[in-house]
């Protein structure tokens, strides 16, 4: 890094020799989260456990400098080397070295999307120079900051000055905390460069000439001008579509690339880019179509978009498939009614109608971000400005008053089903929601009788708000072409995915809680289950068009681990009996006064028991929070929170309820079980990468981060690998090892053939998931355990086996002949199978 006293050239682009040709993509992945508790020596080290498990790739969390101390690496710092604090390049290529040793590969997160705003600000060198010099600095380009928004310096008011919220409180009640020292402004843990020549102002003064202005944290919402990474004012956004900031930000990793050490790329939140196709385009470019899988949440029945030069995504759409398919719809259904009536009172109903309470908070929580106040403010804001500006440069789009463009605004984001448009200025758009606006033509332009009028309404067939049609016009980029325009159509798309992730992931998800399993990223809370036929068909669509897409099951972000959704899962097929218990729990509890926080404080007992208190209270104090309905981040209300967390730690000294948890949580094992090691086979053997998350080829029930970002130790797993395939009945996590290595092993030993659905003969077809990958391998797994134990079991059914010759459950080492096998047979020791004939 360039010292405080030698003034930065911007960095240049780098040369590399030519990108070697892309290696083979991975038969199956294992994500590390390096940490300082767990660097790249200790993946070093963790090598031949991970070989011996049967992945072939080890999936790295981001590897460039972060903020000292990170735990996720997504706060980068510095672009220039890899963090020392994981162990740097040395560590990185010694891992390499020990992976190629031993048939791996590796690939790499990588965060294009921004950087961190770290304390002491000068860890990051480039925005340490903008705050001194101002948008004359050569890395004023690579930070997307709107520097209209702010009045500038007294010397150049015109010019603007970026906002840093970073104050406790208003500016006047913390002046004497500021000081100058030397060349630097302090502020307790801060360090903000001082403007050349300002060293000797006094401080209202020398306040007033800086390029940066320090401000109430609060004022972040309405008035902040840099882009962030969703409402985190710590990650400011870097304008990577520019060329020379690509070139200069992803220089080391391409070196790296080239040099064979990184062998493909997850891109983290290409949602937030300016143009996420031409960025993967340059991608693609510099490394020669390298393995690269982006973080793309699809919501509905939303495709990747098919131009983009990638495998697939990082797997939330599997995620979403198989917990699906492992639903029963119609006990979520009633679990959903049980839930409302938990709440309110009232006999439980069916709760799968239109209009559904969970699409009803989601559009809510999205509401909230962009409303008076809200998270988002800001970033609606700087829309209005651009609007504004297209208006007073053409008189066509003119006399849209600020109010009109916010309101539009807000009921655009609100209503928009998906996570953003792909608009490219100057390029059609075709089929996106927003074209649903009005009467807008088959490409997004307006129609041909739609001329916008002298006033920037729409003719006699618009039958919507003329500024809602001209706010959704422009969003498409369908009015042409000025630096204006484009800007909004950028601006636009990033702050729909803004809006979407917080309002819905991070919003409705913590508020509409009936099936709290399915509140995952990309879930549907409103359209529980998913039946065999439609799981089928995705697969063959996955096969059929991103055959290498990544799928996971638990992943850094999930709010439970995959084992205790599968807990949770089975309360779907018993919701009656559920909620009686939950209400009896609430009882035994003595008096609340909050039934949802009620529901969430069992639910999450349920799910990651046993659990110590403060694990537990910390996930419902981050959920309380994220809901923001009685507490949030900015306002805490302590004395809620103090009764949130007495009422969960009460839970462990009650005589009278712990037995019933544990009762519950013993008799719920069994069809647990099933559910896991379903979901697990399904993970491993339908199409896609199987992408492992650290510490879960054993049974996982973890919560939100950073409960699930803690270190996994890895030698302990590898001992007990050893023994892994030796019978242990009881031992679930000795079954979830053996089945896990048993088919990773299975797809390294060979492709798995075309995907075809089998079906089984008999009153219990519907327990039943049955596919045959190619002539040698088939699947078979249990659904809705619960349900069939309730049924009297298998019975008749039977599931016809491919002929060729005989088949072995590599399971259990059992053989059957091709032809009709009882499926009570098939399945008398595992609940799940995984035929094959190779060797």
């Amino acid at each position: 890094m360039t010292s405080a006293a030698e003034p930065a050239q911007p960095r240049p682009a780098a040369t590399h020799p030519a990108p070697p040709s892309p290696a083979p993509p991975p038969t199956a992945s294992y994500r590390l989260q390096l940490q300082p508790g767990f660097t790249l020596h200790d993946a070093a080290a963790a090598v031949p456990y991970l070989a011996a498990l049967g992945v072939s790739h080890l999936h790295l969390s981001p590897l460039l400098e972060a903020a000292p101390g990170s735990t996720h690496g997504y706060d980068t710092v510095d672009h220039t080397r890899i963090s020392e604090q994981l162990g740097g390049e040395t560590a990185l290529r010694a891992l390499a070295a020990e992976a190629h040793r031993h048939g791996l590969r590796l690939i790499a997160d990588v965060v294009p999307n921004h950087m961190a705003v770290p304390v002491p600000e000068q860890l990051n060198q480039p925005l340490w120079e903008v705050l001194r010099d101002g948008p004359d600095s050569p890395y004023a380009r690579w930070f997307d900051i709107d520097w209209t928004a702010q009045p500038g310096p007294a010397d150049a008011p015109g010019r603007g000055r970026v906002l840093l919220p970073l104050l406790g409180d208003r500016l006047g009640a913390v002046l004497d905390q500021l000081t100058v020292d030397g060349d630097r402004l302090r502020y307790h843990r801060h360090e903000l460069p001082l403007r050349r020549g300002t060293e000797h102002l006094p401080l209202p003064e020398l306040l007033a000439h800086q390029w940066y202005r320090p401000a109430w944290w609060r004022l972040a919402r309405t008035e902040l001008n840099y882009r962030r990474f969703f409402t985190v004012n710590e990650l400011i956004a870097v304008r990577v579509e520019e060329p020379e900031v690509f070139a200069a930000t992803h220089a080391v990793l391409l070196r790296l690339h080239a040099d064979g050490v990184l062998d493909g790329f997850r891109i983290d939140h290409p949602d937030g880019l300016a143009d996420p196709r031409g960025y993967l385009e340059r991608l693609a470019e510099a490394t020669g179509g390298a393995y690269v899988v982006v973080e793309k949440i699809l919501t509905g029945e939303e495709r990747l978009p098919e131009d983009w030069p990638v495998a697939g995504t990082t797997g939330y759409d599997a995620l979403r498939r198989i917990d699906g398919v492992l639903i029963d719809h119609t006990g979520a259904c009633r679990l959903a009614g049980a839930y409302e009536s938990f709440l309110h009172g009232g006999p439980v109903r069916d709760l799968c109608q239109d209009p559904h309470p969970a699409i009803a908070a989601a559009r809510r929580g999205r509401a909230d971000m962009t409303g008076p106040g809200g998270e988002l403010t800001s970033e609606v804001e700087r829309l209005v400005r651009i609007a504004l500006r297209i208006g007073a440069a053409e008189p066509a789009h003119a006399d849209h008053a600020p109010g009109q463009l916010r309101a539009a605004l807000r009921r655009l984001l609100t209503d928009y089903p998906v996570y953003r448009p792909y608009a490219r200025p100057g390029e059609p758009v075709f089929d996106d929601p927003l074209q649903a606006t009005g009467s807008l033509g088959p490409n997004g332009a307006l129609g041909p009788n739609d001329s916008l009028g002298p006033d920037g309404a729409l003719g006699p067939d618009g039958a919507t708000d003329p500024t809602e049609r001209l706010v959704a016009a422009l969003a498409l980029g369908e009015l042409g072409r000025s630096a204006d325009k484009d800007e909004f159509c950028v601006r636009f798309a990033q702050t729909a995915a803004a809006v979407a992730a917080k309002g819905v992931e991070d919003t409705a998800f913590y508020r509409w809680n009936a099936l709290p399993g399915l509140n995952e990223v990309g879930g549907e809370p409103a359209r529980p289950g998913l039946r065999p036929a439609e799981f089928h068909e995705w697969c063959r669509y996955l096969e059929r068009t991103w055959p290498h897409s990544m799928t996971v099951l638990s992943t850094h972000d999930t709010k439970r681990s995959a084992d205790a959704r599968a807990r949770l899962a089975v309360l779907a097929e018993q919701p009656e009996a559920w909620v009686a218990e939950a209400a009896a729990w609430s009882t035994a509890a003595g008096p609340g006064t909050d039934r949802d926080a009620d529901w969430v404080l069992w639910h999450t007992l349920v799910a990651a028991w046993p659990i110590t208190p403060d694990r537990l209270v910390a996930a419902l104090l981050k959920a309380a929070r994220e809901a923001k309905l009685h507490t949030s981040w900015t306002n805490p209300d302590p004395g809620y929170e103090q009764a949130l967390e007495q009422r969960a730690r009460a839970v462990f000294g009650n005589a009278g309820l712990l037995p019933r948890i544990e009762g519950l949580v013993h008799s719920l094992a069994p069809y647990a079980r099933s559910n896991t090691l379903a979901a697990a086979l399904l993970h491993l053997t339908v199409p896609g990468v199987p992408d492992l998350y650290q510490g879960s080829e054993e049974p996982l029930y973890t919560l939100v981060d950073p409960d699930n970002r803690g270190v996994v130790d890895l030698g302990a797993l590898a001992v007990r690998l050893t023994d892994a395939a030796a019978p242990r009945p009881g031992d679930l996590a000795r079954e979830k090892l053996h089945l896990t290595a048993t088919a990773l092993h299975l797809r390294r030993s060979g492709p798995l053939g075309a995907y075809r659905p089998l079906a089984a003969v008999g009153p219990a077809g519907d327990h039943l998931l049955a596919f045959a990958r190619g002539d040698d391998v088939v699947t078979a797994v249990t659904r809705l355990p619960y349900g069939l134990a309730r049924a009297g079991g298998w019975r008749d059914e039977v599931l016809e086996l491919p002929a060729g010759g005989p088949w072995t459950d590599q399971l259990s080492l059992r053989s059957f002949p091709a032809g009709p096998v009882p499926v009570a047979e098939l399945l008398a020791a595992y609940p799940v199978v995984l035929l094959s004939r190779r060797g």
